[in-house]
């Protein structure tokens, strides 16, 4: 039996495999960006707010270019050193120093700015400046937003994405098989960046921030993409954080990962080891997620 391919969510045996290397290898002129386009118009492949998942058929394609399974034509556009240059000096004199109690910040304001491109600029640039694991945008589902004090200085921003494909102790946790994990894996939003700008120096800012998004996050992202998330997660590099912050705003510690990487099949790349936090949205998350 041939071996059955999982990428972006979708099954690719060999028949598919050669359909879509024979359907790419058929439009020789077009770029990346077209072919994603397309791939997701022919498979209808869509969110369930209606829209075309033409990131996740971008991702797709280049997975497979990248072992080798098909052949994408070259880049034709690239970001220059001067686009990324230009993005970080902004987001770096923008900066606030600032050191008070928060009860002197004015009314704090949290805004969702994934639609914003001048607020995605931003946090693209401060992640990648500040941010130990860097920032090259988020792609598939992501809901991004940004901290302001009362007077509009920016403080700190999150980044929220699909979750972690596989996680024993977190799947553990939630008790469910393997194949409600891959129908219900939508359903859970991983907190793949959190940031509060180095000059930023306010206590309990970071624990305050995570309660807030814990009472928006869910309404959010039925707002944009039309079915909810029941689970926050998120994973902290030991020993270098401590993960202090989310215990304080009641994030649960359920164990931690192995030490690899999604794309380690062979047990051979050693990453490292990650402390696993999730956050339930609801009351019944463990029935919406078994279901």
């Amino acid at each position: 039996m041939d071996p059955i391919l999982i990428v972006q969510g979708r099954r690719l045996g060999r028949p598919e495999l050669e359909q879509l290397r024979h359907w790419v290898s058929g439009h020789p002129g077009w770029s990346r960006r077209r072919l994603s386009v397309a791939l997701a118009s022919r498979w209808d492949w869509r969110n369930p707010a209606g829209q075309l998942k033409d990131m996740a058929a971008r991702t797709l394609l280049l997975k497979l270019h990248q072992r080798g399974l098909l052949e994408l034509p070259p880049r034709r556009q690239a970001p220059t050193n001067r686009m990324r240059c230009a993005a970080a000096e902004l987001a770096l004199a923008e900066e606030p120093t600032i050191r008070c109690p928060l009860g002197e910040l004015g009314p704090l304001q949290i805004k969702e700015v994934s639609g914003v491109a001048a607020q995605r600029a931003w946090i693209k640039a401060v992640l990648a400046r500040h941010h130990y694991l860097g920032f090259s945008g988020a792609v598939g589902e992501n809901l991004q937003y940004v901290i302001s004090d009362g007077q509009g200085r920016r403080l700190a921003c999150l980044v929220f994405g699909a979750a972690a494909w596989k996680c024993q102790d977190r799947d553990q946790f939630i008790g469910w098989s393997a194949p409600q994990r891959e129908r219900n894996l939508a359903l859970i939003a991983n907190n793949v960046r959190f940031l509060i700008l180095p000059s930023v120096r306010v206590l309990c800012l970071g624990s305050w921030i995570l309660g807030q998004i814990s009472r928006c996050l869910a309404s959010d992202w039925q707002a944009k993409y039309a079915h909810p998330v029941v689970l926050m997660e998120t994973f902290v590099e030991h020993p270098r954080f401590r993960g202090t912050l989310y215990r304080a705003a009641n994030w649960q510690g359920v164990g931690a990962t192995k030490g690899r990487t999604r794309q380690d099949r062979h047990t051979c790349i050693q990453v490292a080891v990650k402390a696993v936090y999730v956050y339930p949205l609801r009351r019944a998350f463990r029935e919406v997620l078994q279901g």
